[in-house]
């Protein structure tokens, strides 16, 4: 089988995925008469409510004798760790860029990546039947893309397509007839190469392969999924594995050899080099290592992945509600599930604090929320710390990372935009309008300074702003922030909110909660309307009388809330404070810092 080896890259919500279905659907692979969900490749819960991927994920489709293995990609620049490592495994991509949003920033970040690796994209122009499309301005934008990323003429001379992925047709003339994805996959087999590796396919070349992707499955254990560089592979062979730096972890038999056919995974006996495989049957060995035949000694070398830049601190759940809702409560089996997870994720970190507190640390607020926000549907009970960004010091300066802001806002709200940004240390780059009474603005701004801005920045759009950011490097350290100017309402006693004393409390300032939920000593009940914190008394109920009037009577209408969401709440918290996770619930609390927090603090007021 003539094979293909593609990865669609994108910004977040280009349309990746559901073009994923489409080819999936004209190709065969999935029956007319199948059942197949929308965006069938957002397999995880959290993606399908989210509507973003977050896994980059195999699958593979043939067309005319050719076998296409596509990868699809996240597109949130929190996630891009998947992105670089899965580069790994294909020999071109397909770069979707939406029509009427133009480039991203994420697609800056994924296109900078697979230029490095010498890989040639072909250009699709999507959503092109959009009322607000402008495919000839959106091409041009590509072309300086292209040239401010000093890609080579090899890469520059790539062919460009104009589709629907939602309709299910692509052209290379805007004149031609929107038929199918016949052109794009013509075009696919005409501009990605044939695996290199397919030339030393076979036994007489010893087996190897990097490991780009690991999972769990109930039944066969651990998974390893990558492209075998060289010989081929048979179930029953005896394999090892060897780490980055050549020592051998493991050597063992391969128990399954799973291909990828359509949306399903199926058992094969034996793969050759140039295709994209999962093994099961090694209990050691994990992502960037190599497996190889017992008698190979020198590793594949991996794609080296950009560091983290922001961290937290999760703890057990000391609070007086503890272990009412979860039953994962204990400090190791936290500490094994973030093992496991940086284990299969190398864009997060994980390190002991020596207190039963854990640092992980990752790429953005939204990839640890939404790894917070797994645990928490696990059964874990966690209190989280307020994130801090990761410093790092060269020639004894102190550098800090910065990122690139790209916000979409109407005209009259860039101004507000713009000072409140200015606030917080970001430098405007660009300013220019965008059609449709919209302007787009670009800041480098430091990635402390946007913690908990998205909130405030929805506020002052009406929500009609869109703000994207995207790690751009390491700058002299900026100097001192403006934290949150309003201070917060602490809960002086414990038991249920009351509603007569919520109505009184609303006065001081916004509630974060509604009558009847549990309250402690010490639990942030609402935000004060000053900048200082006060302790107040949720649980004061109406004093009864035998006196009946007007006045005495007066109902009680409290103002309805909104629940903040995880990331916000993690947001939204300072170093005194923490963010209580259950899985039914998510409360801010007081508490006295952490021995090692109120060094750090310390030590960064310094």
């Amino acid at each position: 089988m003539d094979i293909r080896n593609i990865a669609i890259i994108a910004h977040v919500d280009h349309g990746k995925t559901t073009l994923v279905d489409q080819l999936l659907k004209q190709s065969g692979s999935v029956r007319d008469n199948q059942h197949m969900d929308e965006r069938a490749m957002d397999s995880n819960d959290l993606e399908r409510e989210r509507g973003i991927t977050i896994l980059a994920k195999c699958t593979s489709v043939d067309w005319e004798g050719h076998r296409i293995n596509i990868v699809d990609t996240p597109g949130h620049a929190d996630f891009g760790g998947e992105v670089e490592r899965i580069l790994s495994m294909v020999d071109g991509v397909v770069l979707l860029v939406d029509a009427a949003e133009s480039v991203m920033p994420q697609t800056k970040f994924v296109l900078s990546k697979a230029l490095k690796l010498g890989l040639k994209p072909i250009v699709v122009i999507n959503k092109i039947d959009r009322q607000d499309a402008q495919p000839d301005e959106t091409l041009e934008s590509i072309y300086d893309l292209f040239l401010a990323l000093e890609a080579n003429d090899y890469q520059l001379d790539f062919h460009v397509l104009y589709a629907s992925g939602r309709n299910g047709w692509a052209v290379a003339d805007l004149k031609d007839d929107r038929k199918d994805l016949s052109p794009l996959f013509a075009r696919i087999v005409a501009d990605i190469p044939t695996p290199k590796a397919a030339e030393k396919a076979g036994d007489e070349f010893p087996f190897t392969m990097l490991v780009t992707t690991l999972e769990a499955d109930p039944y066969l254990g651990r998974i390893l999924t990558g492209r075998i560089e060289t010989g081929a592979i048979n179930v029953n062979r005896v394999i090892k594995a060897l780490s980055a730096d050549g020592k051998e972890i493991e050597r063992t038999r391969v128990t399954k050899l799973l291909a990828f056919r359509g949306l399903a995974r199926v058992p094969v006996s034996r793969v050759e080099a140039g295709d994209l495989v999962a093994i099961a049957g090694l209990p050691q060995a994990t992502v960037a290592d190599t497996l190889c035949d017992v008698n190979v000694e020198t590793p594949i070398a991996a794609i080296p992945i950009d560091p983290p830049t922001l961290a937290i601190t999760l703890a057990v759940n000391d609070s007086p509600l503890a272990g009412r809702e979860g039953d994962k409560v204990q400090s190791r089996v936290i500490r094994d599930r973030l093992l496991r997870e940086a284990e299969g994720n190398v864009a997060i970190k994980v390190s002991e604090t020596g207190e039963g507190a854990y640092e992980v640390a990752g790429r953005g607020e939204l990839q640890l929320g939404v790894l917070i926000e797994q645990m928490r549907r696990e059964g874990f009970e966690l209190s989280i710390s307020r994130p801090r960004v990761l410093f790092k010091t060269e020639n004894g300066e102190r550098l800090e990372p910065i990122e690139e802001v790209t916000i979409d806002v109407d005209d009259p709200y860039a101004g507000t935009v713009i000072e409140k940004i200015s606030l917080r240390k970001g430098e405007l780059q660009d300013m220019r309008p965008t059609g449709a009474g919209k302007t787009r603005l670009v800041f480098f701004a430091p990635s402390r300074g946007l913690i908990g801005y998205h909130g405030e920045f929805l506020t002052d759009t009406r929500g009609t702003g869109v703000i994207n950011r995207m790690f751009h490097g390491y700058a002299p350290y900026k100097g001192t922030l403006e934290g949150r100017r309003e201070g917060v309402l602490v809960a002086t006693g414990d038991g249920e909110a009351v509603a007569y004393a919520l109505w009184y409390l609303e006065e001081r300032g916004k509630m974060f909660v509604t009558p009847g939920t549990k309250i402690y000593q010490g639990m942030i009940i609402g935000e004060h309307s000053r900048d200082n914190d006060l302790d107040v008394n949720p649980l004061k109920a109406k004093q009864l009388t035998n006196i009946r009037t007007t006045s005495k009577d007066e109902a009680v209408r409290l103002t309805p809330i909104v629940p903040m969401t995880l990331e916000q709440a993690i947001a939204y918290i300072q170093d005194d404070e923490l963010v209580e996770v259950t899985p039914q619930s998510i409360r801010l609390r007081k508490r006295a810092l952490l021995p090692h927090l109120r060094k750090r603090a310390k030590a960064d007021a310094e």
